[in-house]
């Protein structure tokens, strides 16, 4: 196990973990998570990041999320890359998560990640009866590694067999946007690969499931949030990020998070998920 902390924050509520000495595929990274609490409920709101997230219970305690319609799911979810307004409930619960990048996450799922709008069952989206099996063996598992090499199992196979495989430029658009943090005119990615803007637009919504602008404010705003958690002032990260002002980080905070920098920053549930996959 590996403890992660951030400029001396850490929560002794939660037991985090990532894996040791693992090869992981392109495009995926994986921790795990455990309430260590005896008592008490955790409810935490879903922050939408920039990958697909899958997440697997184990345990006796299972995890429950609860989408915007009202439905629970038990056991294992996929999560998009919008807004959710989902909420994880449980107690005691224990988990592995994985996030894929958008270009593996359509040949890792099997499904295009536009379908992937707000949460899902994991078992509807990769089978039931697997999903059952491998959250059966990760409860018996003795280590986070053991438990990491069956849930990478899920993913990692479907990446190799690479029957929906993306564009190799919507991928190289893809991870210029993330390596510039959002920061990039999309304009100019579309001339250095040669296409227009019209069939980056919809090559890329295709098989990113957004438009290349929103992927790069989703991005932003990600970094964005990183910062904040780290006790960074809004106004400094508004200027960091490549925000016009402290309103427009503030705008952007409230459309991807529903609440406000100084909140988001508070928030040590959040900070645990976003320090797990830095």
């Amino acid at each position: 196990m590996v403890p992660i902390e951030s400029n001396g924050w850490a929560d002794d509520r939660w037991e985090i973990a990532q894996p040791s000495r693992m090869r992981m595929p392109t495009g995926v990274s994986i921790a795990g998570f455990r309430d260590r609490r005896v008592v008490g409920h955790t409810d935490i709101p879903v922050l939408p990041r920039p990958a697909v997230t899958i997440v697997l219970g184990f345990g006796e305690r299972d995890v429950a999320v609860h989408d915007t319609d009202g439905r629970e799911h038990r056991g294992g979810v996929v999560g998009g890359l919008a807004p959710s307004g989902a909420r994880i409930r449980g107690a005691g619960i224990g988990c592995v998560e994985l996030r894929l990048s958008p270009a593996v996450a359509r040949a890792a799922l099997g499904v295009p990640v536009r379908e992937l709008a707000g949460v899902s069952s994991a078992g509807d989206v990769l089978g039931p009866r697997t999903v059952d099996d491998v959250r059966e063996r990760m409860s018996d598992a003795r280590s986070w590694d053991e438990r990491f090499r069956m849930a990478l199992h899920l993913v990692a196979r479907r990446i190799d067999q690479d029957h929906h495989r993306t564009d190799d430029e919507v991928t190289w658009v893809w991870n210029r946007i993330s390596a510039h943090r959002g920061r990039v005119r999309i304009e100019s990615l579309a001339d250095e690969i040669g296409w227009s803007r019209k069939r980056l637009w919809s090559r890329f919504h295709d098989q990113i499931g957004l438009s290349p602008k929103y992927a790069a404010r989703l991005i932003r705003f990600d970094h964005a949030a990183a910062q904040l958690i780290t006790g960074q002032a809004p106004a400094l990260v508004a200027a960091a990020c490549g925000y016009s002002d402290q309103s427009h980080l503030h705008r952007d905070v409230r459309w991807f998070a529903g609440t406000t920098p100084t909140t988001l920053a508070t928030r040590s549930d959040w900070a645990v998920d976003l320090l797990a996959h830095p």
